[in-house]
């Protein structure tokens, strides 16, 4: 065991059970004579419940990352260039990610028992936005192993509807032309660089409607689910009372085969001393009339 392997079982589990986890794992480290590590253990700190969903997007859905980060990439590249019809389509498809990336973070956390709020979810496009805007950022998210909401740089803003870049100053006069077949060779770079985005935004999108239709299933099988769970505990009551209802009834039923044993008991025994009082009446009346018929002679 050693703390990347401690690390990734932690930052895998909901927020209410790390605390616990965490502890065990350091306590075992101790036992093992491990001290650094167990040190090391305990130095980990339990997410902020948006750090704990976009580390299960990552975890659950690993496939969104390389859109997310591509499309990074060209976006700080045409941030630099300044090419505002490139920025309008790439913040056209950042937003369409970044919403439908948040909103399986919040279908997946819903899924794990945690409902998250409006403020949670921002903290999730928040730290979208920064993945977008830093390698660095886009690196830590990748881990799954956030402990609190990244944020945007400052430098890089989220580009709004119809947003449009402060242009580049004109070249200044008397430059010679010779420029001109850079230029044109860097615009068709960035055309390039255009039709990649889109086709990787096209195929992310592709993916995003897939990993959602499978979210929405699995929603509706968690509320299949649950209806059942209701419904199977409503008939186990049912069935409970109905067991309780049967077993006073068999007590009873018992009760009564008891008291009728008894009293067919007490009626054979009155039987038996009935026989008794009819035997000795015969024998009775038989000797009798036997002292009769002596008399008479």
């Amino acid at each position: 065991m050693d703390l990347d392997d401690v690390a990734d079982q932690l930052y895998g589990l909901r927020p209410e059970e790390f605390i616990a986890a965490r502890s065990e794992h350091a306590a075992a480290a101790k036992k093992a004579g491990d001290r650094e590590l167990a040190g090391q253990i305990t130095a980990l700190r339990r997410p902020s419940l948006s750090a704990w969903a976009s580390n299960v997007l990552v975890r659950e859905q690993p496939d969104v990352a390389d859109p997310l980060v591509a499309l990074g990439e060209q976006l700080r590249q045409a941030h630099q260039d300044l090419d505002g019809e490139q920025l309008r389509e790439l913040g056209r498809q950042q937003r369409q990610l970044v919403a439908a990336l948040a909103r399986q973070a919040r279908q997946l956390a819903s899924q794990a028992g945690h409902q998250l709020g409006d403020d949670v979810q921002r903290e999730i496009e928040e730290t979208l936005q920064a993945v977008l805007a830093s390698p660095e950022a886009a690196q830590a998210w990748a881990g799954g192993r956030l402990v609190k909401a990244l944020t945007r740089p400052a430098g890089f803003p989220g580009v709004a509807p119809g947003a449009t870049p402060t242009p580049p100053k004109p070249a200044a006069a008397g430059k010679p032309a010779a420029s001109r077949p850079k230029a044109d060779a860097a615009h068709d770079r960035r055309r390039q660089e255009l039709d990649q985005a889109r086709q990787d935004a096209r195929q992310a999108a592709e993916v995003l409607r897939g990993r959602q239709e499978a979210a929405d299933d699995a929603a509706r099988d968690v509320e299949a689910a649950a209806k059942e769970a209701v419904e199977l505990k409503e008939r186990a009551a049912d069935l409970a009372e109905q067991l309780k209802q049967t077993q006073q009834e068999q007590g009873k039923a018992a009760d009564r085969a008891r008291r009728a044993k008894d009293r067919a008991r007490e009626a054979d025994r009155e039987l038996r001393e009935a026989r008794r009082r009819a035997q000795r009446a015969d024998a009775r009346v038989e000797r009798l009339s036997d002292a009769d018929g002596q008399g008479s002679m």
